[in-house]
């Protein structure tokens, strides 16, 4: 589990990057936690997401349906956020 607000990635060039969770949720049919996070120095707003174990380590989305799953997760959140 994810315990702050906060995480930390590695960019292409190897640069470490703070990131700023947006959110984490389940997909309790394929027992994978997901963690959704934007780079709160970015303006654009890019949201990335990714896999993660019980011990926090990122882990790669795999499949194109998981990327499909996790932007119609991204897209409720969006609009629970409008209202």
């Amino acid at each position: 589990m994810l315990e702050s607000n906060t995480l930390f990635v590695h960019d292409e060039d190897g640069n470490e990057m703070e990131m700023e969770i947006l959110f984490t949720f389940e997909d309790e049919a394929a027992k994978r936690n997901y963690v959704v996070f934007q780079d709160p120095a970015d303006e654009s707003g890019e949201v990335f997401a990714s896999a993660y174990d019980d011990d926090g380590n990122l882990l790669p989305i795999e499949s194109d349906q998981e990327w499909e799953m996790i932007e119609e997760v991204i897209g409720a959140f969006g609009e629970d956020d409008t209202e």
